[in-house]
């Protein structure tokens, strides 16, 4: 079927140029007009000739070029009298549960779709993103393009009370990344790698959302890309910089060569040794490599090796799990039981000169931790009930997580785990993908895409694979907060600054450690 160009009237307003595919639901077509108006599709009423359209089917609703479209509803929800009485939790269904203890929406599997949907719930986990999203500027007559369709994507699942289906945000990523809509014998989307989906969501964003400066009331504000280089937000709050080195074992007098390479995501590679995410990490930056020797004019073997000299406040580590299995011709799966930390330390994966810029933060968050542990030991004395571990703080109530000058770095190599990506299956093309994202303290959400439970931190630490359950595939870590003035002795405030005392020795932050 043919794309055809319409007008909407709505209001005073008049929208020319909209695009309609007839070979897409309608809701297609209201998400567009949600951006447009900010009218939401549930209080959408589009009419032409006497025919209201539908959510779901075109039915007597019919379009051509140049035709005129009436739009009504508003923008802002008028206020309501309540119209049902107290209801009683057994009385509730699922969706009502869910309205009633703030559990936020899923969305609806439209047909292998699972990869894109575990994507977005785990991206939805990083503050900064969103509402860098939320200021990106779109025209009317702009085509969607992947931040937008995302922006618009979380503004409704914001307002949906059951699963959204997420057509313009689907249809967006077919457009950008033709691969994604392939489809099978039966005429359904085959299953895709997420890990390939979230990378190209991420280097989307890339190009399009502008970096962020701090300005005089010591809040995030965005400024013009030009102004910070090429740098952009998705550079400073996800963006690594690691610092190698090539040396041929050879011929040691060969003189090494040094490089800069940044990166999005770490990779933990699974072997035979790898029992725990941090071995998998520290063994990629330590590799062996084929290449040209100028010195003895062939092929020889060369070490690399690197080390991180600027880090991400969000890191993203995707565990190797498939691996191409000729005889099958699948990506065939690493079930392997490889452990992963609520709580990453990678301090020992970080340059000198890093390390010693990282130390001030982490002995404050020592000193810190000492505090809360007497603190905790004199409330038991008293008798007084433990409190539970409590939400991470508004961004005014914290220290900044960045180095000065360098907004969205991480200055302590502490990490806090946000969000995990499960594969359930045996090849990257089948099985089934699930968003888990942390809420608060030792609670979880599961994304099933349209179902959404609430879960414990004990259930995510049981993803770390071994058999055909939820296996991680993709983790995302958030920055370690501290909360404003802690971890600061009597000397340091005196000084204005801490006084720094190597914590070298405490590296992985791993338990339980690998003997």
């Amino acid at each position: 079927m043919p794309v055809y160009k319409v007008s909407v009237k709505w209001g005073k307003q008049k929208f020319d140029n909209v695009e309609v595919d007839s070979d897409e639901p309608p809701v297609v077509l209201k998400g567009q007009l949600f951006a447009l108006s900010g009218v939401p599709p549930e209080r959408q009423k589009v009419m032409t000739k006497g025919v209201t359209l539908k959510d779901d089917e075109w039915g007597k609703f019919q379009i051509k070029d140049k035709a005129v479209l009436l739009m009504m509803g508003s923008a802002d929800e008028l206020p309501q009298a309540p119209t049902q009485p107290t209801q009683f939790m057994e009385d509730m269904t699922d969706a009502q549960l869910a309205s009633a203890f703030d559990i936020p929406g899923g969305l609806v599997n439209l047909g292998n779709t699972c990869y894109m949907n575990a994507t977005v719930q785990c991206l939805r986990t990083i503050p900064e993103l969103r509402n860098s999203l939320a200021k990106l500027s779109h025209g009317p007559l702009d085509p969607p393009v992947i931040p937008s369709a995302l922006r618009d994507t979380y503004t409704l699942m914001d307002r949906a009370v059951e699963g959204f289906r997420p057509m313009l945000l689907l249809r967006t990523l077919h457009t950008a990344f033709p691969q994604f809509s392939e489809k099978g014998e039966n005429g359904v989307f085959i299953q895709q790698d997420a890990n390939e989906c979230w990378t190209q969501f991420v280097r989307a964003m890339q190009e399009v959302i502008n970096p962020v400066t701090m300005d005089s009331n010591g809040q995030l504000t965005e400024t013009q890309r030009s102004m910070t280089g090429d740098m952009g937000f998705v550079d400073q709050f996800l963006g690594g910089r690691l610092q190698s080195t090539l040396k041929c074992e050879e011929q040691p007098e060969e003189p090494e060569t040094s490089s800069e390479e940044r990166f999005l995501q770490l990779s933990c590679f699974i072997s035979k040794d790898v029992k725990y995410m941090h071995t998998g990490l520290k063994n990629r930056l330590q590799e062996h490599i084929t290449k040209r020797s100028p010195s003895l004019d062939r092929d020889a073997v060369y070490i690399k090796t690197s080390l991180i000299d600027r880090l991400p406040g969000y890191l993203s580590v995707q565990m190797v799990r498939f691996f191409y299995k000729e005889k099958d011709n699948i990506n065939a799966k690493i079930l392997k039981d490889v452990k992963f930390p609520l709580s990453l330390d990678v301090f020992d994966m970080c340059t000198r000169e890093l390390q010693q810029k990282l130390t001030p933060m982490r002995e404050r968050m020592r000193i810190n931790d000492e505090n809360e542990i007497e603190k905790s030991k004199v409330a038991k004395v008293a008798g007084a009930q433990a409190a539970e571990e409590s939400a991470e703080g508004k961004d005014e109530d914290n220290e900044p997580y960045w180095f000065e000058g360098d907004i969205g770095s991480n200055n302590s190599g502490f990490y806090e785990l946000r969000a995990v990506l499960t594969h359930q299956g045996r090849s990257s093309n089948s099985g089934h993908y699930v968003g888990w994202a942390k809420r608060k303290g030792t609670h979880w959400f599961k994304f099933d895409d349209a179902d959404v439970t609430s879960v414990h931190e004990d259930d995510v630490l049981k993803l770390s694979g071994g058999g055909d359950w939820h296996t991680a595939y993709v983790l995302l870590y958030g920055p370690r907060r501290l909360p404003k003035g802690a971890g600061l002795t009597e000397k340091s405030t005196e000084s204005g600054a801490t006084e720094a005392t190597s914590t070298e020795g405490a590296a992985s932050g791993e338990t339980p450690m690998e003997t």
